[in-house]
């Protein structure tokens, strides 16, 4: 009879292993928190987006309706408007909300889409055959790509950071595959 392969749950990890898969399940937990978070800052800046935007067009409509009337009291409402509407495209443009969104969403996607790459780590290349150096250097490498995410990525503001932690802590960031 030949020798018997062992699988993943029986093979025994050195203490080098070991902590390298505890580090790259820390490293994973960091990313889901940003990935979450700069998810949430893109959706309250889309929303403000739209609270600025809507109430900015509207205005301006009926500001130029009530200026083209010739009745005294509509030019007041006319002059009211403008000034509304232009300091709401003031506000705009100085948030700039669209580009928020846009580099909200670019980090949170890089955030999620380098934690699929430890979690796999972990859990499946971290069971091969490459050595504990191997191991060890390819996880000095993720963790240098999370430090260059968190050096080039916006700040997440820290209501967003604890709107993503609740949002984690309710289950959002858990995969049904994880909970059997």
């Amino acid at each position: 009879m030949g020798k018997q392969q062992l699988t993943t749950a029986e093979r025994v990890a050195s203490k080098t292993k070991e902590e390298v898969i505890k580090e790259a399940k820390r490293i994973e937990e960091s990313l889901l928190n940003s990935s979450k978070g700069h998810f949430a800052a893109a959706h309250f800046w889309r929303n403000f987006h739209l609270w600025i935007g809507v109430p900015m067009v509207l205005l301006s409509a009926i500001a130029g309706a009530s200026a083209l009337s010739q009745l005294d009291p509509t030019h007041l409402v006319a002059g009211l408007f403008s000034i509304i509407v232009l300091a709401l495209s003031g506000v705009a443009t100085f948030l700039n909300p669209n580009e928020k969104v846009s580099a909200h969403l670019t980090a949170g996607n890089s955030y999620d889409s380098l934690m699929s790459g430890v979690r796999m780590f972990w859990a499946i290349d971290c069971w091969g055959t490459e050595s504990d150096q191997v191991l060890t250097e390819r996880l000095k490498h993720f963790s240098e790509r999370k430090d260059n995410l968190n050096q080039t990525s916006l700040q997440i503001p820290r209501w967003a950071y604890r709107k993503a932690k609740r949002g984690i802590e309710a289950g959002e960031g858990a995969y049904n595959v994880d909970k059997q």
